[in-house]
């Protein structure tokens, strides 16, 4: 597995997103000892880079994760991310001082580990300017209890002023072949200033898998359900993009999703994405992609496809994210 540097920071290539192990997907939760034996081979395979949240779960991700890496903890690149669960008793997201001090003090037990190497603010907090966030991520990297900070859906301005307080390591947003919006603004500012990116949700909640064409197979309270690009009829009309996905993949003997995490890594080698999965077997299949190069004539047939039906959250959802 390759590795790549997110602002000084060493990651493989492919990483992996632990959420759906225990939260808001089908099945989550209910299925520990494969998703622990789906984080080993994970990291048998080389990927270092694991990435979780205070909010998923809540709590017991991290919890799940710090399992996972009992005894193998030198070997891992641990990700965490806190703000959207107040411990002060304000109203959410919460990323006061205060409280960055109590949830990251929660995250190190819950992943039994004296240190957090890349700490995101989960989404930026209206009411807390991002300099006061930032200075007291400075302050748990100046403690040791923090490695490398990070911002997850930020915009570039915010990205400038955080930065400007202490370097910001990684940006994490959502991108994909149905999900390119970083692409105008988010990408040329990280590169600008020496930030790495980490797209999440790489596969498009698994609809790039190829493997979803209805909502039959999902359980009732899957978050896909209430999600707009897979309700109202938008569905059925981003079945277009990840048939063009699949004609791709026979072409060069892979998958659909192989394909969709190939062309991502063709975007750069500032990339690291993290695909979620808690299936041995779709580790294994995420993982192969590293040694998958596809053709200019290929990359620009999916350049040109066309932009998923249906904002990528609901309207609440949406109106939290810095833009």
């Amino acid at each position: 597995m390759r590795t790549i540097s997110l602002g000084g920071l060493e990651v493989s290539r492919i990483g992996l997103g632990a959420m759906g192990m225990s939260a808001f997907y089908s099945g989550a939760g209910r299925e520990e000892a494969e998703s622990i034996r789906t984080i080993h081979r994970a990291l048998e395979l080389g990927v270092t880079h694991i990435d979780t949240a205070e909010l998923y779960g809540p709590y017991t991700n991290e919890e799940l994760v710090g399992r996972a890496v009992r005894g193998r903890r030198d070997r891992v690149v641990l990700a965490t991310k806190f703000g959207l669960l107040s411990h002060t008793g304000r109203p959410e997201p919460d990323s006061t001082p205060a409280n960055i001090r109590l949830a990251v003090e929660g995250s190190l037990r819950r992943l039994g580990t004296d240190h957090i190497d890349l700490y995101y603010q989960h989404r930026v907090a209206p009411d807390t300017p991002i300099e006061e966030t930032v200075g007291a991520l400075a302050e748990l990297v100046a403690e040791g209890k923090v490695r490398h900070i990070g911002l997850s859906e930020a915009s570039p301005k915010t990205i400038r002023r955080a930065h400007a307080v202490h370097p910001v390591a990684a940006v994490q947003t959502e991108y994909s072949l149905w999900s390119r919006d970083p692409e105008a603004e988010i990408l040329p500012v990280v590169r600008e200033l020496g930030i790495g990116f980490v797209p999440y949700s790489p596969l498009g909640h698994g609809f790039l898998t190829g493997n979803i064409r209805s909502l039959d197979g999902l359980d009732a309270d899957d978050w896909r359900r209430t999600n707009p690009r897979f309700t109202g009829g938008n569905l059925g009309r981003n079945l277009r993009i990840v048939d063009e996905v699949r004609a791709v993949a026979a072409e060069v003997g892979a998958t659909p999703a192989q394909v969709a995490l190939a062309w991502l890594l063709a975007r750069g080698d500032d990339i690291a994405p993290i695909p979620g999965t808690k299936r041995v077997a779709r580790v294994e299949e995420n993982t192969a992609v590293d040694g998958l190069d596809l053709t200019d004539d290929q990359i620009a047939r999916l350049d040109d496809l066309p932009s998923a039906a249906g904002e990528r959250f609901d309207e609440g959802n949406m109106a939290a994210i810095d833009r």
